[in-house]
């Protein structure tokens, strides 16, 4: 990871984040040439394939240089930075090295600030890509400026070193952590420290980020918060543009691969059902306003993925994966419930691990904190393992119904359609209720028409008259 050039010079280069990786693309440095770094600080933030990771420097001194700018894709074991560990003498005087990769260090003068960079532009519903990723390198001879490439206002204050601090009263907590916060909104100060020595964790974190009131829900039927809509499309023509090209990298390269390999690799079955959810609704408000789930995210999703579990406690073979090696059937008596989650960087699919042993507010907890970590691009690679079955909720952007392709290694996935008054017969009468639409796919190889109609229906059949939550539970 690290080497050693001369005395002096020590190299970090683009770590393995992960299962084998061979590359990542640097999103956001912390740090610039002339800063101090100390062992453990986090100094750049980078996309993999599956999640965006912040690196931490293994060594005290001062920037020397930074090898490549934001929106560069970087082989695994390239050189990224460079750390004068001598104490840095003469480097905070001498002019930042520009980021170059052509121009090795000219001497340019600092320009004047520049107008602040644009952040990072969704394009399309659940993608979105750097804009600095659409520029070009610099050819020989070009001037960069250290500034322009690499001084893009961070949007946390620059890490303290690793080991918690004490003094003034200030809270003790790793800098990751400190910026976990900062970017959640939460104050550390109220915060009860659950880890050793009173250091305040990241689960303390996510837990105030999941017990914070949820703001009031305005869309139909207060309908499952997990993906939001984005900004509509560009103009066909732009600033006299017809055609944008936008690299296909990261999440979205990882995720088109994985989509293409599942949709011909296991053959896909998708079956539909349509139900009255008026009653589920009515429970949804219930809960809401219930002590005991006071504090907690209550929405459709959440008694749509409870019902999915207890369809898949009835019908167990359902969740299974195939061994193609082996050639056989796996069978889990286990569900890691996966949640199809827009983010900034694209569509990813973390997961609630044994969310089959949770109760409802458990549950509840977990698709928080899910939640909240997916939207803010900090979603693990460990947590988008293990996946047995998936919910995918399209109705958010008043979507019917569709036809998802499995997450791959998975048996099924359940799509759920917006949820709308509709005229319905019910009780001999037609009146308005509330309705939606489900679909669910599945891998025929696993799973064969009975047990997917099995399942579609006991999910449907506990929609439409929640209180089967408790009798067959």
């Amino acid at each position: 990871m690290t080497t050693m050039t001369d005395a002096a010079l020590a190299e970090f280069k683009m770590p393995d984040v992960g299962e084998g990786l061979t590359e990542a693309e640097i999103l956001k440095w912390y740090v610039q040439p002339g800063d101090a770094v100390t062992d453990g600080q986090v100094v750049c933030e980078v996309e993999t394939a599956k999640a965006a990771v912040e690196l931490p420097i293994p060594f005290n001194g001062v920037v020397r240089e930074l090898r490549f700018p934001e929106g560069t894709t970087v082989d695994v074991g390239q050189v990224i930075i460079a750390v004068d560990v001598a104490g840095g003498s003469g480097s905070t005087a001498a002019a930042p090295a520009p980021v170059s990769v052509s121009v090795p260090e000219p001497t340019a003068p600092e320009p004047e600030p520049e107008a602040e960079p644009k952040g990072r532009q969704p394009v399309l519903v659940g993608y979105g890509v750097s804009e600095a990723s659409t520029k070009r390198r610099p050819r020989k001879g070009d001037v960069v400026a250290a500034p322009a490439a690499v001084t893009q206002p961070a949007p946390a204050p620059a890490p303290e070193p690793v080991a918690p601090v004490k003094g003034n009263g200030r809270p003790l907590a790793k800098p990751p952590v400190r910026k976990l916060a900062k970017d959640l909104g939460v104050d550390l100060a109220s915060l009860t420290p659950s880890g050793p020595d009173g250091i305040i964790t990241r689960e303390d974190v996510h837990a105030a980020v999941a017990l914070a009131p949820e703001p009031v829900v305005t869309q139909v039927q207060a309908q499952s918060q997990v993906q939001e809509p984005v900004a509509a499309a560009p103009a066909v023509v732009q600033d006299g543009v017809r055609e944008t090209r936008i690299p296909v990298k990261g999440v979205r390269k990882a995720t088109a691969a994985a989509m293409v390999g599942s949709a011909f690799t296991a053959p896909h079955v998708t079956e539909f059902v349509t139900v009255d959810v008026t009653r589920t609704m009515k429970l949804v408000e219930e809960l809401k306003a219930d002590k005991e789930m006071q504090g907690l995210r209550v929405n459709p999703l959440l008694l749509v993925a409870k019902a999915l579990l207890v369809a898949i406690k009835r019908n167990p073979e359902i969740s299974a994966a195939w061994d193609e090696a082996a050639q056989e059937i796996v069978r889990k008596h286990y569900v890691n419930l996966g949640i199809a989650a827009a983010t900034p960087r694209g569509l990813i699919v973390p997961n609630i691990k044994d969310a089959h042993a949770k109760t409802l507010p458990e549950l509840a907890v977990a698709l928080g904190e899910l939640v909240s970590t997916a939207r803010e691009g900090k979603t693990s690679p460990g947590a988008m393992q293990g996946g047995t079955v998936t919910i995918t909720n399209v109705g958010v952007f008043g979507v019917d119904t569709g036809t998802p392709i499995l997450n791959p290694g998975e048996s099924a996935i359940l799509a759920v359609g917006a949820i709308r008054l509709q005229p319905w017969v019910h009780k001999g009468k037609v009146k308005p209720r509330q309705v939606t639409t489900l679909a669910l796919s599945f891998d025929h190889r696993l799973v064969d028409g009975e047990l997917g109609s099995k399942v579609l229906a006991d999910v449907a059949a506990i929609l439409e008259q929640p209180k089967r939550l408790i009798t067959w539970a």
